[in-house]
């Protein structure tokens, strides 16, 4: 009982969450409310009030299948997610698609938004 619970002092510790890479087997579990490892538990307490990013990465066919679709639908829909496209270019697996996590200059540079938009919010208070 008086041991902390990781995934809720992650939680607590975080001022914002980024899944990068996020698989699609991170996404479906994500989509569908699973929490059977820390990533997942984390995001399943996260206060909502705070901002998530994920960069999906996968290859084409997992990027363009029905599924995909409708599981990044539910994180920008239901759960404000932001999400960070990916891109065309040759994948692990050696085909050339899209699926490629977006440049790290891209990310980073969606991560400063962020930090920026709550260095201004809490400077206001």
């Amino acid at each position: 009982m008086s041991d902390p619970v990781m995934h809720i002092e992650l939680r607590n510790w975080a001022d914002l969450f980024i899944v990068c890479p996020l698989d699609a087997n991170t996404l479906a579990k994500l989509a569908q409310g699973l929490c059977d490892n820390l990533v997942t538990c984390i995001l399943r307490a996260w206060d909502e009030s705070r901002p998530v990013i994920v960069c999906p990465a996968m290859n084409t066919n997992m990027w363009n299948h029905k599924f995909t679709a409708i599981h990044l639908k539910t994180l920008t829909d239901v759960l404000n997610y932001q999400v960070i496209p990916p891109i065309t270019k040759l994948l692990a697996c050696g085909d050339l698609g899209v699926g490629a996590m977006a440049e790290y200059r891209t990310i980073v540079d969606e991560i400063k938004k962020h930090v920026d938009l709550m260095r201004v919010h809490t400077e206001s208070l």
